[in-house]
């Protein structure tokens, strides 16, 4: 069930309820692709940075340890001990990433980037793999194409999406009664293609949308193209997406992003850039990005950001400059310390969008955040 709670103009906060608990919304998941967070952060600290749903890989779980080897273990919930919502890509992003595949009308033939082994993935396969998995919100096979000025080339694409998106929805269904309560079962998300021709996105919109799909995604952006364009595409579809199903922006993005996405009706988000930023000395705060490896920050005493709560800055007070000598020095817990830090600035990020939305002063808090924070680098 998908419950619209309250909007700010376009902007909206909701709640999605799932078997294994509601999510509130605009959220933003962490990323644990190959069923785990980068950098040694575990599910119980996602539990207390108060994410509510995390995002694990087709394909990377697909290809090690197998889909079957963790039904055989309890599925994903009980292999990582995370009690909360996941959702589970269709592995379609990754395959289509691989230099040497086969595209046929039917599916994706393709080499493992691990050791060579021929793999096979289509519509049917890739639903099958995500119900093994024990997902909660599980997202139809697409084509995902680069982000390329061809139109032939993204026509194609649609074309193969909406085709794969018809038969994921009817495997699903030969497991799931569709009139089931979303509580009571998993989900079933239909993807958007097109990339950023008009046209394009409108015939995928038209299509996708007019299956029986329990929420739908923008596919296709995030990949190279202005954030100006992506801001343009939503502007010409968001507003035509089902309004009592959620919209997820996949592959978004950085905090810029997640706002406007949001002040244009997105509900959901999933993004690697705040875990991989951690590992690279990059960390968030309020008033911009900061580059912990900076020679300035050596005798920094100050935690990362002195107003945040997170674990890091909060209640170990965890010096700027002990965290540039971790990360100079390649230590691991330089990347946890810091990978902690962004993925709480996200989810506070989120929780302070859904409290403005709740008030009704979302274009204020926006114009008010913007103004204190800069991407350039400190």
């Amino acid at each position: 069930m998908f419950t619209l709670k309250n909007s700010s103009d376009k902007a909206r906060t909701a709640i999605l309820e799932t078997p294994h608990g509601k999510i509130k919304t605009p959220v933003f998941m962490p990323v644990a692709t190959r069923g785990a967070i980068k950098a040694g952060v575990g599910f119980d600290d996602l539990k207390n940075l108060g994410a509510d749903i995390s995002l694990g890989n087709t394909y990377h779980l697909h290809l090690r340890p197998t889909s079957k080897l963790i039904k055989r273990m309890g599925g994903l919930h009980f292999w990582e001990k995370w009690n909360k919502p996941i959702l589970t890509d269709s592995g379609g992003f990754q395959v289509f990433s691989i230099k040497n595949k086969k595209i046929t009308d039917d599916g994706v033939w393709f080499h493992s980037h691990i050791n060579g082994d021929l793999f096979y993935l289509d519509a049917e396969t890739s639903i099958q793999i995500q119900l093994e998995l024990g997902s909660d919100i599980l997202m139809a096979f697409d084509e995902c194409p680069p982000n390329v000025p061809d139109f032939s080339s993204i026509e194609n694409a649609v074309n193969k999406t909406t085709a794969w998106a018809k038969r994921s929805l009817s495997y699903f269904e030969k497991n799931y009664n569709l009139q089931i309560p979303t509580n009571e079962r998993p989900q079933l998300f239909g993807i958007i293609q097109g990339g950023s021709f008009s046209e394009l996105r409108k015939k995928s919109l038209k299509e996708i949308t007019s299956m029986n799909f329990d929420g739908f995604a923008m596919g296709g952006l995030a990949v190279g193209e202005p954030p100006e364009e992506m801001y343009k595409v939503l502007d010409e579809i968001v507003d035509y997406m089902p309004e009592n199903k959620p919209r997820y922006l996949m592959g978004v993005g950085t905090p810029i992003d997640l706002l406007e996405a949001v002040e244009r009706g997105i509900d959901m988000f999933d993004c690697v850039l705040p875990a991989r930023n951690a590992r690279h000395g990059s960390v968030f705060t309020k008033k911009g990005v900061i580059k912990i490896k900076n020679a300035k920050f050596k005798e920094d005493a100050l935690p990362i950001d002195p107003k945040c709560k997170c674990d890091v800055c909060g209640n170990k007070k965890i010096s700027r400059s002990y965290l540039h000598h971790l990360l100079k020095v390649g230590e691991a817990l330089g990347e946890r310390y810091a990978t902690i830090h962004n993925l709480y600035f996200y989810q506070e990020l989120m929780n302070d969008m859904r409290n403005a939305i709740d008030e009704n002063k979302f274009s204020l808090f926006k114009k008010d955040w913007l103004k204190n924070f800069t991407s350039s680098h400190r």
